[in-house]
């Protein structure tokens, strides 16, 4: 993958399959999240969004406003929407796919054949939990990894960690300021994933998403906490292809 690169590139990536699914990850998270997805997803071309100031574009300013990230995002990713194409997100995730969703459902590129969310309370529910953002380097990284949302390896190497800090910092700024930008619901299917010892939501919580769109609705509980989705779960897998099939027409092959 090339500097500057919203996309992120690899050996499993395919180029030529059927339907392409965008990936955004919780605050801090990384492309690398989804790599396990692209073996589990052979007839999916998986796609992981890199955002600025993250992986390959470390050295790139990280935004922290969804108003001021969406039109450069907008701008990334339509090169890549040359065939149906699918948004998944979760956590602060969550919010960027929905939000690029609206965008790109009135141009410039077709609307995403769905939307399926995970792991975060609808845009109109009320903020729960505290906000991180102001706090020292040091609590920072304290809570962030409580929350499970710093990789061990990265934990374990002070220097790594530091060059993370601003981007983590980043992603929560964007996460606790946001609020839903102006326009209309959705008309496409939307599915709403969330684990049922999730803290961070509720599974009645996740289906308040059924209000952000017109289109179908489905909402999808799995055994797990708020990363519940790690790796690439037999079952989380599942429900993605029969999303996509249902949506897209296309029957992923499964093996």
């Amino acid at each position: 993958m090339t500097a500057g690169s919203w996309i992120a590139g690899g050996p499993g990536r395919r180029a030529d399959a059927p339907v392409r699914l965008l990936c955004f990850a919780h605050a801090g998270g990384g492309g690398g999240f989804f790599r396990p997805w692209a073996a589990a997803l052979p007839g999916v071309d998986v796609c992981p969004v890199v955002l600025p100031g993250r992986e390959s574009r470390l050295r790139e300013h990280p935004y922290t406003r969804v108003s001021d990230l969406l039109p450069a995002l907008v701008d990334g990713v339509v090169p890549h929407l040359d065939r149906p194409y699918a948004l998944f997100g979760h956590s602060l995730g969550a919010v960027l796919a929905y939000e690029l969703a609206r965008r790109l459902s009135h141009g410039p590129a077709a609307p995403p054949v769905c939307l399926v969310v995970s792991g975060r309370r609808p845009p109109h529910a009320a903020r729960q939990e505290p906000e991180l953002r102001h706090l020292g380097d040091d609590a920072f990284v304290t809570e962030v990894a409580r929350l499970g949302g710093i990789p061990d390896e990265v934990l374990r190497q002070p220097d790594l960690l530091r060059l993370f800090v601003p981007a983590m910092r980043a992603d929560f700024t964007l996460n606790e300021t946001y609020l839903p930008l102006p326009g209309p619901p959705l008309e496409i299917p939307v599915a709403a994933l969330t684990g049922d010892r999730d803290p961070r939501v509720t599974p009645e919580e996740i289906d308040g998403w059924r209000e952000v769109t017109r289109g179908p609705f489905t909402r999808r509980v799995f055994e797990g906490d708020h990363f519940y989705l790690k790796g690439a779960r037999a079952d989380v897998m599942a429900a993605l292809r029969a999303e996509l099939e249902a949506a897209a027409g296309t029957a992923p092959r499964t093996g």
